[in-house]
This record gives structure tokens, C-alpha cells and sequence, in this order.
């Protein structure tokens, strides 16, 4: 805006002072929720939420039509934004006690109590659902079209609040059964057991079947269930480690706990965008920057953004016209 120009004119941008009240001014402005959309929908992989084709099959999940979906993805919106700017705390981003929906919205997932067509946070009484991991737009784009993949959702999990990539799965992979008639006799879990017993593929499976059989209450939908076909649902799980879990409120409580990994994923997440490409190792001291800002201040986003404006690869950013040039 008129502002920054003027002070970039007056090369007062250069000054920490300025810079630092510059961006705790942007922050504030309206127009920082298109960061907020752009940022969250990319980071969480919900963009195709907004798309045409189909993402769950309309016969089996008829409600999940494109007013949910829009609903979904905006829910996830409004959530990042009020964490950016008003919690102040991005670890909420994995565990938190309230959400933002509409009447129409709260009635989908099952959450009485909600009035009026406007989206605003509202408190949970089920620790089950605050934060990324139980809402529907996280939990629909990781799922297929006509039932949930605890690998799939436990491989996002790795990869997209941890920064961690599961271990390449062998070059032939046996595809798990999609006989319906097996899922409703043994449900998912059963099935999974059976596929991991064999050893090319028990290395990838132990670390991300556990991560998404903690959130098999959820339908691919995001709406709360107890049982998958003729089978109960058992959420409970054993991390890597050894730590034991019972559902998805104590698997984003062990998952809090991971503080430092949570950390180096948020700083790689949020560097590669601001800058507009992939980390090179030259990145590595902003990156250890950042990490620090985060762990020292209580994963504060203020705080972080403006370390992150600060650093070397930021300012030092070449823009498109000096690239051609």
C-alpha cells in the first residue's frame, strides 16, 4: 500500500525498527486473510474442496454436496485467520477446544447449540474435533470416494504436521481388498493388520497406520462415527515410540508434545512460501532462525512472522523483474 511505498522510497525498510512495526500493521489489516486462505488451503491440501468433480461418491454420501464443501474449506479459513491473529498461539493449529461454523454447519457435524448463517467461534465440549486434524475438509481430502484410508490420513499426518516422509513403499505393492462385503465382516483395522503382517510392507505401515486409525471416528464426510460396517471402531493406537493412545483427542495431545518437529514443518511450510520455491540448504540458518522463534515464544505467529521477514533469504529475495533482467 501507500505506506510501505513510502518508506521503501525513503529506505526505511532497511530499518528493523520499521520493518518489525510494518508487519504487526499488516497483520492487523483486513487483507491479511488472503494470506490466510492462500497459506492454510495450500499447506493442508483442501484446494480441490472448491472444485467441481465429485470428491466422495454422491450415492453413498448424498449430504456432501457442494454447500458443505464450501463450508468445509471455509471453516478452515476462518480458523487459520483467528489463530494468525488472535489466539497467538500456532500450536492450536493441532489441538484446540472450539471451532468456527454456521447453523448449517454445526447440524452437519452433529453440534447442537449453533444459530444463524454467519461463521463464529464457537466452543467444543468433545476435545475430539479442535484443530486441523477434525475438521471435515482435512478429513474428506484424505479420504477415498467411498470410505476413509487411515494410510492415506496417517501419511498426512507425517508429512504435513511433522515433516516427516514415511519410507518409499517396495517397488509391487499389494492393494488392500475393496470387497465390501470383507470391510463390513473385519472393518479397516483387521484388513490393515493383515496387509502389514507381510514384511515389504510392515516398515511403511507401522509409522502411519496408527496416526489415521486414532482418527477412524470420523467418516470421509468428517462427521463422528462409532463403528465401520458391522464393526465397532477401535481409535486406539501405539505410536513409533511406544506412547499409547486412545482416540483422537490423546493421539493431538502425543502429537502436541512434538514440539520441535512441529516446529522445523511450520518454519520449511511457511519459508518455501513466503520466498516462492523449494529450501536449499543455504536456507538451513533462517530455518534454525525460526525454529528458535517458535520454541521461545510459545509458537507465537507474530513473532514468528516477523523473524521470518527479517531473515536473509527473505530480504535478500530476488523479484521477477530482477530475475529476467
Amino acid at each position: 500500500d501507500q505506506e510501505l511505498f513510502n518508506l521503501a522510497y525513503l529506505g526505511k525498510l532497511q530499518d528493523t525498527v520499521v520493518l518489525e512495526a510494518q508487519v504487526k500493521r499488516m497483520m492487523k489489516d483486513p487483507k491479511a486473510k488472503r494470506f490466510a486462505e492462500n497459506f492454510s488451503t495450500q499447506w493442508l491440501g483442501i484446494t480441490k474442496l472448491t472444485e467441481e468433480q465429485p470428491l466422495l461418491d454422491p450415492e453413498k454420501y448424498p449430504e456432501f454436496d457442494m454447500k458443505v464443501r464450501k463450508a468445509l474449506y471455509r471453516e478452515t479459513i476462518e480458523y487459520f485467520y483467528y489463530v494468525l491473529t488472535e489466539s497467538k498461539n500456532l500450536m492450536e493449529l493441532i489441538n484446540s477446544n472450539y471451532t468456527f461454523l454456521t447453523e448449517d454447519l454445526a447440524d452437519y457435524y452433529g453440534i447442537p447449540g449453533v444459530m444463524g448463517n454467519e461463521f463464529r467461534k464457537v466452543a467444543l465440549q468433545d476435545s475430539s474435533r479442535g484443530g486441523v486434524l477434525g475438521m471435515g475438509s482435512v478429513l474428506a481430502t484424505t479420504s477415498f470416494a467411498t470410505r476413509t484410508s487411515p494410510v492415506v490420513r496417517g501419511k498426512w499426518v507425517m508429512e504435513q504436521l511433522m515433516g516427516i516422509s514415511p519410507p518409499p513403499p517396495p517397488p509391487v505393492v499389494a492393494e488392500l481388498t475393496e470387497d465390501e462385503k470383507i470391510h463390513n465382516e473385519l472393518g479397516l483395522r483387521k484388513i490393515l493388520e493383515l496387509h502389514r503382517s507381510k514384511p515389504d510392507c510392515q516398515s511403511c505401515h507401522e509409522k502411519m497406520d496408527p496416526l489415521g486409525l486414532g482418527l477412524e471416528n470420523f467418516d470421509p464426510g468428517g462427521r463422528w462415527r462409532t463403528s465401520y460396517g458391522q464393526v465397532d471402531i477401535d481409535p486406539s493406537g501405539v505410536m513409533a515410540d511406544g506412547r499409547i493412545f486412545q482416540g483422537p483427542a490423546e493421539l493431538k495431545r502425543i502429537l502436541t508434545m512434538e514440539r520441535e518437529k512441529i516446529a522445523r514443518n511450520l518454519s520449511s511450510k511457511m519459508l518455501s512460501y513466503a520466498l516462492g520455491r523449494s529450501l536449499l540448504f543455504t536456507d538451513e540458518p533462517a530455518l534454525r532462525s525460526l525454529d528458535n522463534c517458535l520454541l521461545q515464544n510459545n509458537f507465537d505467529p507474530e513473532r514468528f512472522i516477523i523473524e521470518l521477514v527479517k531473515s536473509y533469504p527473505f530480504r535478500m529475495k530476488l523479484n521477477d523483474f530482477e530475475v529476467k533482467v
